[in-house]
């Protein structure tokens, strides 16, 4: 079920707020909590209900081991096993489903063997709910788990909000609120908030996202094809692709915030305007912010961080964003983008050290800013493309290796641009006559000038921030509860469910992952 569909929008909603604040009225907290976890499982199981068993067997499993790791002092024997049991068969899971095909394919053909590659259907959300738990048994460990039953510990991992594709959540940022609910004092006040963001994330992924997905797709699939695109094909198919996955990410996290809140629930914070950023690090501060926590807390700092040398220090960044890379998808391609970030954050930690610090002019914060945004981008192809071959097709034209092809429209400027050297009306053909023109020419302010949904509605902390994590003050525009507010929001989920009546609903892209 998707956010954005019909059947969730007009039943699965509704009903569902409609009988946690019932309950919530009669004084039944258990019931509501009881009723949260059912309905998640129930939306777990629409795509496909055979991987109930699934989640609900990771769910009493990791329960149990967490207990069991519990009840001995930290470093024991018995709490070594448990650990190293319960950590091994979450990641056992997670490879069969999601590395199986891709180990098989890659043994076939470096050994040239014929194995036979079996069709596995990866289950949503596999990955997320995975490090969820695996974080929640190694905080056990440590003793930083929390007493929580078997219902509250259930919805910390099946609450659908944030069940598909995160954040992923730790278990003391929302186990203490599902244990003490929100008084009902405040039922208006969140609702009105939850429907605030939600329809902003809304409009971001139909409006906008799936109306760049229009103009990146053909593109990425002539490259597929091994057609060779044009500088400006390439190039205007890329910036398509890198605005479709900030919009389809952004709605998405806005999205789950504001349907948490609909029920007294502050998820944190998982994107904050990563474009606006000045170099990688400050990227993946902002970028799937929850996944950037975890590898560093759960993989980096394990590997002994930067406590051995900076030599150390930089093979375990390297590492860290390589696995990275492979959590995304079992592919060349996402092991290519996860190393080449890796690299990234090596030179840019190389070049921290290597210059003072300095009060940046605008001049310089400029051209960091548009270095990282064309370094992402070069990135994002790897991300995209499902092979190798189509990802270096893509990169080629856009490093003026193919012919650079000029639409007719502009060849009577083709004197003052001697760089193009045949002419072609493929650009608007697959751009829509300017409309893909347009839209990635307005995704740009959008991105870099307009405040996001944290600050439009960020003095009433509809998120749980990371505290190293510093937000702009709420620009004097920002949401209150008002006409002015209901109306534009009403604007905003209008036109998004006008686009989908007369389109199709589709998925989100880390529904993938």
């Amino acid at each position: 079920m998707l956010f954005n569909s019909f059947e969730f929008l007009l039943l699965f909603l509704p009903i569902t707020l409609l009988g946690f604040y019932t309950f919530r009225f009669l004084g039944y907290s258990t019931v509501c909590i009881l009723w949260l976890v059912t309905a998640s499982l129930f939306f777990y199981g629409w795509w496909n209900p055979i991987y109930v068993l699934l989640i609900v067997f990771s769910i009493f499993f990791n329960f149990l081991m967490g207990r069991v790791i519990s009840n001995y002092s930290a470093g024991e024997r018995h709490t070594k096993l448990a650990l190293t049991l319960g950590v091994t068969v979450n990641l056992l899971i997670l490879g069969y489903f999601k590395y199986t095909a891709f180990a098989i394919e890659n043994i076939s053909s470096i050994f040239d063997l014929s194995l036979e590659i079996p069709v596995i259907t990866l289950p949503l959300a596999i990955s997320f709910f995975t490090f969820q738990q695996i974080a929640y048994l190694v905080d056990a460990y440590y003793k930083d788990s929390m007493e929580d039953g078997i219902l509250e510990y259930s919805l910390f991992v099946t609450f659908f909000p944030q069940l598909i594709a995160g954040p992923i959540v730790h278990h003391r940022q929302v186990l203490p609120q599902f244990q003490n609910l929100p008084p009902l004092t405040q039922w208006a006040e969140n609702i009105a908030i939850g429907i605030s963001i939600f329809g902003i994330g809304l409009f971001k992924k139909i409006v906008l996202a799936d109306s760049l997905a229009i103009y990146a797709n053909p593109v990425f699939s002539a490259s597929e094809q091994g057609i060779d695109v044009s500088f400006i094909e390439s190039w205007g198919g890329a910036l398509a692709y890198t605005f479709q996955l900030y919009f389809d990410f952004s709605g998405y996290a806005d999205m789950a915030i504001g349907l948490a809140k609909l029920f007294g629930i502050n998820l944190p914070l998982n994107f904050y305007s990563p474009y606006k950023s000045l170099n990688i690090i400050e990227f993946w501060r902002r970028w799937h912010m929850t996944l950037s926590s975890f590898l560093r807390d759960y993989l980096y700092i394990p590997l002994g961080g930067n406590r051995y040398g900076e030599h150390r220090k930089y093979i375990n960044l390297f590492l860290t964003m390589f696995l990275g890379g492979i959590w995304h998808g079992a592919g060349w391609t996402f092991v290519i983008w996860g190393s080449l970030h890796g690299f990234y954050l090596i030179i840019n930690h190389l070049f921290q050290k290597l210059l003072p610090p300095v009060n940046p002019s605008l001049f310089r914060r400029l051209a960091s800013g548009l270095l990282t945004f064309i370094a992402v981008v070069f990135a994002w192809v790897f991300f995209r493309a499902t092979s190798f071959d189509s990802a270096w097709n893509m990169i080629a034209g856009m490093l003026m290796l193919h012919d650079v092809i000029l639409p007719n429209q502009l060849s009577t400027f083709s004197s003052f641009l001697p760089i193009f050297m045949s002419y072609s009306s493929n650009f608007l053909g697959v751009f829509g006559s300017g409309i893909g023109v347009f839209l990635i020419s307005i995704s740009f302010p959008i991105v870099w000038l307009l405040p996001s949904t944290q600050e439009y509605i960020g003095r009433y902390s509809p998120a749980a921030i990371q505290k190293e994590l510093i937000i702009s003050p709420s620009p004097p525009y920002s949401w209150k509860p008002s006409f002015f507010s209901a109306a534009l929001v009403s604007i905003a989920i209008s036109s998004a469910l006008i686009i989908l009546l007369v389109g199709n609903d589709s998925e989100f892209l880390y529904f993938q992952f």
